[in-house]
């Protein structure tokens, strides 16, 4: 029975050449087609010059016909060579396949088979086309209910045990799991519409956190599948309180809860303790009754989309990031929190006084030293959330102050963990909210020597960012009256505090911008050599120019959210 193995060990014959490949994929013999497919995997193997020219030779077409293959071996080779074609940059592999109408036919596979090769082969495919922003949508409408019912469900031990229907089951960390959840981490992220169908997606959430209360349990958190289920639920979580059906009958109006600017703050309550244990041991937990929505009267069991915002998953995400040490996964925990703390409606305010009843504000202030600038950026901005509430907000000033002065950076020189500039703009966001309003944190901000920081970044720094943040937190410390004779009696005086208009640091910077690069042209012009002129001027990206502020809509940004397999 002739194949490409016999070919290839008759010395009177000579390797295919891949047009030949190709054409073998198409022979009545069904070893030849198995073997020319697996033949294909091999030459696409971080190939990208030979991934090309099987799609420009109409390979990729052949392949998804025989993913109906009914032999098992040709429609196992089949889909290994489209894994390795999907994977990498090139998204026009991605887009051949969906033209050929691969993605029905990848899931007509997977849900006819119970090998777990070609399972794991399905859904790293599934995993690399995911990663391209056109087709995850495709993949939505297409997969979603078959992925969650053939893939996550089962795995994730929401059935329970199988020996023992009773128990609850223990999710299972394999390849199929990890490749079914990387796929839906992508497309999880492609906009309200794809959260919705996500959020609504029969079973889909409840065995996310099913699997996660399993892996927190036995402490089995640091594996990537943990960390696709965290991220899937960070996006999902994502603007929850403006597209959950029904979120507007709980918005709240937003309270003012300090003492306006200038003002005397009043005196906190001395048993109140970091964590939420008073002197006489009662905790400062979650009333029965807020916002108009009364915990007692909750439907019991939770299920499906209800289930991300209710009180109970703080615990979760705080075990999260007292336990793991993927810095993926931390980012997601502390972006959940950040995206279910924001707003002004009622679970966000149960949210943000389960994190104090539960002792999370501390395991968050801890985060602030982690050496990843994504953990300290997302970190700050959920802490800057959660105070929105008031007791969080002193507690956080008392407590925290320093910690996040330590992430700033003293003029031009960073700190050493060399946080970039959006979390260096973060960390000052989060300062100005904690001390607006707060008479008490701004005397925190002042003995923390944050006022040394602030003023050597308001006029030191190329960032117009950096300076129009540590600006505003200076003129808001100097509206402070009752903190002036502090202030002086520091050597700082009201120059120190002026606001550095922006438009004029522009200026100033583009000025020193074009006599560099007039000098530098004479340079170039007197020693005849080339040189590219860089003025160092770090602007606002364009996206965030028109952002809207406000702690309403700090959620957290969908980052990494395109990976592939």
């Amino acid at each position: 029975m002739v194949s490409l193995d016999t070919i290839r060990k008759d010395p009177r014959w000579r390797d295919p050449n891949l047009r030949e490949v190709i054409s073998m994929l198409s022979h009545p013999m069904d070893p030849v087609k198995s073997n020319a497919a697996a033949y294909l995997q091999h030459l696409c193997y971080e190939n990208d010059t030979v991934k090309q020219d099987v799609r420009q030779l109409r390979g990729i077409p052949v392949l998804v016909g025989l993913l109906d293959h009914p032999k098992a071996e040709v429609h196992r080779k089949a889909c290994g060579a489209l894994r390795n074609i999907s994977f990498g940059r090139d998204n026009f592999n991605k887009v051949a396949i969906k033209n050929s109408d691969g993605i029905p036919a990848l899931l007509r596979l997977l849900r006819r088979t119970d090998d777990v090769e070609v399972r794991e082969l399905v859904t790293g495919t599934l995993w690399n086309l995911s990663s391209h922003e056109p087709l995850k949508m495709i993949v939505i409408n297409h997969g979603l209910q078959t992925l969650t019912d053939e893939i996550i469900i089962p795995h994730s031990g929401l059935r329970g045990d199988p020996n023992d229907p009773a128990r609850p089951g223990a999710p299972e960390w394999n390849t199929v799991f990890k490749n079914t959840s990387g796929c839906l981490r992508n497309v999880s992220s492609d906009g309200a519409d794809a959260r919705q169908r996500l959020r609504e997606c029969d079973a889909l959430v409840d065995a996310l956190l099913h699997a996660l209360y399993s892996a927190v349990a036995k402490r089995d958190i640091n594996n990537k599948s943990v960390e696709n289920c965290v991220c899937i639920l960070r996006n999902l979580s994502y603007h929850v309180h403006k597209e959950v059906p029904g979120a507007e009958k709980f918005h709240i109006q937003a309270a003012n809860h300090s003492a306006k600017p200038g003002g005397h703050h009043k005196k906190k309550d001395e048993s109140e303790r970091f964590g939420g244990i008073t002197s006489k041991g009662k905790r400062h937990g979650v009333g029965e009754k807020s916002g108009g929505v009364d915990l007692s009267r909750r439907s019991l069991p939770m299920k499906g989309l209800e289930l991300l915002y209710q009180p109970e998953v703080v615990r979760l995400y705080l075990s999260l990031l007292k336990l793991s040490q993927n810095h993926n996964t931390l980012e997601a925990a502390a972006g959940a929190l950040q995206n279910l703390s924001a707003g002004h409606w009622a679970w966000s305010n149960y949210i943000r006084a389960t994190v104090r009843k539960e002792k999370g504000l501390p395991v968050l202030v801890e985060l602030l030293h982690s050496d990843a600038d994504k953990v300290v950026r997302a970190i700050a901005i959920a802490l800057r959330n959660l105070a929105i509430d008031h007791k969080n907000k002193d507690l956080i000033g008392s407590y925290a102050m320093r910690d996040l002065v330590s992430n700033l950076p003293c003029g031009q020189q960073r700190p050493a963990k060399n946080l970039e500039g959006d979390t260096v703009v973060a960390v000052l966001n989060t300062i100005l909210e904690i001390v607006s309003e707060n008479l008490e944190n701004a005397r925190f901000l002042i003995q923390g020597q944050g006022v040394q920081k602030l003023v050597s970044i308001n006029r030191t720094s190329q960032s117009v960012r950096e300076t129009k943040a540590a600006s505003h937190i200076l003129q808001m410390v100097w509206a402070y009256k009752d903190l002036r004779h502090m202030l002086c009696k520091a050597g700082w005086n009201k120059t120190h505090f002026k606001v550095t208009a922006v438009k004029d640091r522009q200026m100033d910077v583009c000025f020193t911008a074009i006599l560099m690069k007039l000098i530098s042209e004479s340079t170039v012009l007197m020693m005849n050599i080339d040189r590219v002129f860089q003025p160092a001027v770090s602007s606002l990206p364009k996206k965030q120019r028109n952002a809207k502020q406000g702690n309403d809509d700090i959620t957290l940004p969908l980052m990494e959210k395109n990976q592939g397999h």
